[in-house]
């Protein structure tokens, strides 16, 4: 191109070629394999980020998939019917697979009907003894017995044996009806009401008795003298009682537990009496009206649920209640007392069944029927009947329900109700458990018996996640933050080269490691020596306050034989000082402080005794305190190494600056470089926070694990991954359990989702806040 003057100065220049101005120097062209290589890449990153979201909602999905399940109600369908002779029919019962329901008709004979299959109604005669009539027949579906109470003052026992026949097509399910035997109650009269418990080597029975025109109430006990290695023995009539006396009113029915312990009667004035089997002697325990509040008192129906601990109620207008045994205040003895109540039935109820697997009863009138469940005060499932209902009973596995209608057929439903225990009551709810004085939350997921409640509330998880991660932050968060701010801004960087490596290498400590130091090392150490850590805790503060009041007041030419930066070299002997002189005071601080006073009149000096003392809870060798020192130490790493990253990516301009204009390192530390680097922190207390969260390993060993809900930093407590690493590999595939630790898992990750949602925006809104550039 021609040549030309310079606008400046005139001098010659070559011209500009306009023509080549985009062009780019051939050594900065990057070849074509390097641009497919990064647009490869970006493709591949874009593609991983959106796996990764893809895969977190897959986990929430997969998690939610088996949570659901627990929020659903049960599901009834038809499962056939047959029809039976017209009669009067008292009591009906089903075997366990629910193949083979009886029926009983007022005059003692049982019929069994096949309702799945073909084969023909097998009916059995029950012998009576001469010149007696049945007049009451109670059914006790636990052992399929049958109690008989005749005209003459006789009752008798007879237990149906269930078995399946493998010698025949299919394998059905076959009744033995053996031959009943008979007792005298030893009073002549009619029997009106009667029961039945089975206590071992006492057995108990209570009868109501219509004597020369009078209500008496009759018991008698049973004694089975001699055992084998296989049961069974002679059994003999041991001793009787009159109680009539212990009621005011006329009886209209009794209960006997299985225990053969307890009786209850209920009267016609609608009052409930509780008697009890001390020794040999029975003795009145407790009275009273379960419906006094309401204007309808009588009783409809009274019936133990499983356990044979509560007593399922209604009166006359169908109002439906539970009153359960459990310790009032103080005393020794359980009494009956309210614990739920339920929707009215709108008329009294009919028909009564208890499941032989749960806290579930089914109970209704002529035309309705509802399924509840006892512990959670919920109706699983409700329906207007198209028959008048006379007789109901629900399987011994749980999954059939038979009704006999006004039409005489029995109609069998399939039941699927798998997780009655479970829904937002059970999980989130007080719950009024069995035993207990009042309600409660609480998470104990077995037990040692069938007729045990599930207890399976997430509240004491959720708070024992929260109080771990509290005592694991108040210890880690002041080390983690000041050592990060110490060793970025005033610590010499030829030892940062060592500091922050350490520092880095404490995460890569197992979490199980921990968690063994802590409960086999730090537990037992710290139990006997509380007033020296209380002391150690105090003191430190103290002598760092105290050592830089010292220090920054002593002359400038002492102070500068110290390079910047080596401050510690002479802190550091001054705070193990002053640590080891409060850990040796701790037992004159006890021998002062914590002293407790024996009955006896004897003074100890004992923290460990005096806590309780004082406080009214508990001093455990597993507990939070323990947690938070060996959690805490998990966590600090964390914290620091991105704090100080965070402080240290601060521009060096600005720390000049500030230093330029008088201030001192402290004031350039605390009131520039912390805020500007506040994003950086805040994310890294979240982290922080996170892994506490999560922790299993130093939990499980350290804190005995135990669901309980209180602050006190010497008990334990269970998170919510604790429990989940602990139940787990014992819970059964799709039971309630396994459904509700994964609940467990859900509410993890929410609250971490909740927890890291909010951290961002806190973290952008800090970021904008205190952006230098």
């Amino acid at each position: 191109p021609p040549a030309a003057n310079c606008f400046y100065c005139s001098c010659h220049m070559p011209a500009y070629d306009i023509t080549r101005q985009n062009e780019v120097p051939a050594r900065f062209r990057p070849s074509r394999m390097t641009l497919a290589i990064d647009r490869f890449m970006t493709y591949a990153i874009q593609l991983g980020g959106v796996m990764v979201v893809t895969a977190v909602f897959g986990i929430f999905l997969f998690i939610f998939s088996q949570v659901w399940p627990l929020f659903r109600g049960a599901d009834v369908t038809p499962a056939g019917q047959v029809t039976i002779p017209h009669g009067e029919y008292v009591i009906m019962g089903i075997d366990e697979w629910s193949e083979l329901p009886f029926v009983v008709d007022n005059g003692g004979d049982i019929t069994f009907y096949d309702i799945i299959g073909t084969r023909e109604p097998q009916r059995v005669a029950i012998d009576i003894p001469a010149d007696g009539l049945v007049t009451a027949i109670a059914y006790r579906p636990e052992k399929q017995m049958l109690i008989y109470g005749t005209s003459t003052g006789q009752f008798g026992l007879i237990e149906i044996k269930y078995k399946r026949d493998f010698s025949q097509p299919g394998n059905p399910v076959v009744a033995t009806v053996p031959k009943p035997t008979f007792y005298s109650t030893g009073f002549q009269g009619e029997i009106t009401s009667i029961a039945y418990g089975d206590g071992g080597a006492v057995k108990l029975a209570a009868a109501i008795m219509q004597i020369d025109g009078q209500t008496r109430l009759k018991a008698l006990t049973l004694e089975q003298k001699s055992r084998g290695l296989f049961g069974g023995g002679a059994v003999a009539v041991g001793q009787s009682y009159d109680l009539t006396d212990r009621l005011p009113g006329g009886a209209t029915k009794v209960l006997v537990d299985k225990k053969a312990e307890g009786i209850v009667v209920a009267t016609v004035q609608g009052e409930i009496h509780y008697l009890f089997r001390v020794g040999t002697s029975i003795e009145s325990r407790q009275v009273f009206t379960p419906f006094a509040d309401l204007s309808e008192r009588g009783i409809g129906s009274m019936n133990f649920l499983l356990g044979d601990v509560s007593l399922v109620l209604t009166n006359t207008s169908g109002v439906n209640r539970i009153y359960s045994l459990y310790s009032k205040g103080n005393q020794s003895q359980r009494e009956f007392g309210l614990t739920k109540k339920f929707p009215s039935l709108g008329n009294g109820a009919t028909f009564f069944s208890k499941s032989l697997r749960n806290k579930s009863f089914l109970l209704g009138t002529s035309r309705r029927a509802s399924l509840r469940y006892a512990t959670t005060e919920t109706v699983r499932w409700e329906k207007e009947m198209e028959h008048p209902v006379q007789l109901a009973v629900m399987s011994g596995k749980n999954d059939r329900m038979v009704f006999l209608d006004d039409t005489f057929t029995l109609r069998a439903y399939h039941l699927d109700d798998p997780h009655p225990e479970a829904g937002w009551k059970a999980f989130f709810g007080k719950i009024w458990y069995e035993g207990s004085a009042a309600p409660k939350y609480e998470w104990q997921s077995t037990g040692g018996s069938d007729d045990f409640e599930p207890k399976l509330s997430m509240v004491p998880l959720i708070f024992g996640t929260l109080k771990g991660t509290l005592y694991a932050m108040l210890f880690s968060l002041p080390i983690a933050l000041l050592a990060a701010i110490y060793t970025s801004q005033f610590l010499d960087q030829g030892i940062k080269r060592f500091v922050k490596p350490t520092m880095e290498v404490m995460a890569s400590l197992p979490s199980v490691v921990l968690g063994f130091l802590a409960a086999l090392w730090l537990a037992p150490l710290l139990e006997t020596r509380v007033p020296s850590v209380l002391l150690v805790i105090i003191s430190l503060p103290l002598s760092s306050i105290l050592f830089g009041y010292i220090w920054s007041n002593l002359p400038i030419e002492t102070r500068r034989f110290l390079p910047a930066g080596w401050e510690f070299a002479v802190y550091a002997p001054v705070m193990l000082l002053f640590a080891y002189g409060a850990w040796h005071m701790g037992p004159w601080l006890e021998s002062w402080a914590f002293v407790v006073t024996e009955p006896d009149g004897t003074r100890v000096a004992d923290f460990r005794r005096w806590w309780p003392a004082v406080t009214g809870t508990p001093f455990e060798q597993r507990n939070s305190l323990a947690v938070g020192f060996m959690m805490g130490f998990a966590v600090i790493p964390i914290i620091f190494t991105i704090t100080e990253d965070a402080l240290s990516n601060v521009p060096n301009a600005l720390r000049s600056g500030s230093l330029a204009l008088g201030a001192s390192r402290w004031q350039t530390a605390m009131r520039l470089v912390v805020p500007t680097a506040s994003a950086g922190i805040f994310s890294a207390v979240m982290i922080g926070l996170g892994r506490a969260v999560g922790e299993t390993m130093i939990v499980v060993m350290a804190t005995g694990n135990t669901p309980i809900m209180e602050w006190n930093i010497f008990s334990g407590m269970r998170t919510l991954a604790a429990n989940i690493a602990v139940e787990l590999p014992e819970a059964p595939h799709h039971s309630t359990l396994f459904r509700a630790l994964f609940l467990g898992a859900m509410l993890l990750f929410l609250m971490t989702f909740f927890v890291n949602t909010l951290a961002e925006i806190l973290r952008q809104h800090l970021r904008e806040k205190y952006k230098t550039v």
